[in-house]
């Protein structure tokens, strides 16, 4: 029973979780927009960004002024892409920059039929309480895929019925790896203090998964409890790249003057995207120490040896940083990325546009 942990101390838990060494990994997550909101469900296979799209939409002009406009434009188009990892990645566009105006297509997307369109849709619904939604999310919580479930439970506990949250309490118990990972996000999610126990308990259990330690690792850090820091730092020293961009985002969300410092530390990191990663958290903080790392993607030609991918993934995290830095030295490289001919930095830009856009209304 998950009340085990009650009387225990939670930094021994932390202590305790050796992760089994693995091959190594590369940016697993740096094209999902630096989230861990789009798992691997292991039921269809998600589109692999392996090379641009061919080029940029026609309605897009280069010249036009209205980059909000553009932006918007842009996510439209991807919540109606055929790609389900592009209408996943618009999705999480929508909600992280809360612009309900575009609600009515992710709602749609609440009957995709691909299972990861699903669950971000749903997971954005709960992200804004969008009670409109409330009757397509209903059926979600009979889905025969525990995953979307649990994101439907989310939902309609941030729409009216907080009682589903022990739903998702439940979920971290179970003995599917990626509904436990994905009950943690939700439970950060939640923001509510007394998901962390049930958080140090599936992390310290000898059966979950490296992604679910992460992930529950993260979720304590969203839900601000201070003694994840140390975990959170074996993240930052990890020689895998993909760990250190998770712990980076972990540490940004704990937000303290700590986790701050650690994360300023990650602006020597030898990898670019690493930086950039850092880049952005620091600019959620308030520092815009990350602005030379930053502007050095665009006027030091730190791409000049990379092939296609290498620079796609290198764009799309310039471009979430310039979202989360408030200065216009970099904000002028915008509209060329929201004029690039990959579709997921051009849904990184509009990110962007959208996010600095809110920060002046």
């Amino acid at each position: 029973m998950v009340d085990r942990v009650d009387g225990m101390d939670a930094v021994d838990l932390v202590e305790s979780v050796r992760p089994a060494p693995r091959p190594h990994r590369r940016f697993i997550h740096a094209t999902l927009l630096g989230l861990a909101m789009i798992p691997t469900f292991g039921c269809e296979p998600a589109a692999q960004p392996v090379a641009p799209s061919p080029s940029a939409p026609a309605a897009l002009s280069p010249v036009s002024g209205d980059l909000p406009a553009q932006a918007r434009q842009i996510v439209l188009d991807g919540l109606a892409d055929a790609d389900p990892q592009i209408r996943a990645n618009a999705v999480e566009v929508v909600a992280s920059t809360r612009d309900t105006g575009l609600m009515p297509g992710v709602q749609s997307l609440l009957a995709d039929r691909v299972i990861p369109v699903r669950f971000a849709a749903a997971v954005a619904v709960g992200d804004l309480a969008y009670a409109p939604a409330r009757d397509q999310v209903g059926p979600l919580l009979n889905d025969p895929n525990p995953n979307i479930q649990i994101a439907a439970f989310y939902a309609i506990s941030r729409i009216g019925q907080p009682e589903l949250y022990q739903e998702i309490c439940k979920a971290v118990a179970s003995s599917d790896q990626t509904v436990r990972a994905n009950a943690a996000l939700l439970l950060g999610k939640c923001g509510r203090k007394e998901g962390i126990r049930f958080l140090y308990w599936t992390l310290q259990r000898d059966d979950s998964s490296e992604k679910v330690v992460l992930q529950a690792a993260e979720a304590i850090a969203m839900l601000g409890d201070q003694r994840i820091y140390r975990k959170l730092w074996t993240s930052l020293i990890s020689k895998y790249a993909d760990d250190r961009l998770i712990g980076i985002r972990a540490m940004g969300a704990l937000g303290t003057d700590e986790a701050r410092s650690a994360i300023t530390t990650m602006l020597d990191d030898p990898v670019a995207e690493v930086r950039l990663a850092a880049a952005e958290q620091l600019g959620k903080l308030g520092d815009f120490g990350g602005e030379a790392e930053l502007l050095a993607v665009f006027e030091k030609n730190l791409m000049a040896d990379m092939d296609a991918q290498g620079q796609q993934r290198v764009k799309t995290l310039a471009a979430l940083a310039i979202g989360e830095i408030d200065a216009e030295r970099p904000a002028k490289y915008l509209p060329q990325l929201l004029q690039d001919p990959s579709k997921f930095v051009r849904l990184a830009a509009a990110k962007a546009v959208l996010r600095r856009a809110s920060k002046k209304s």
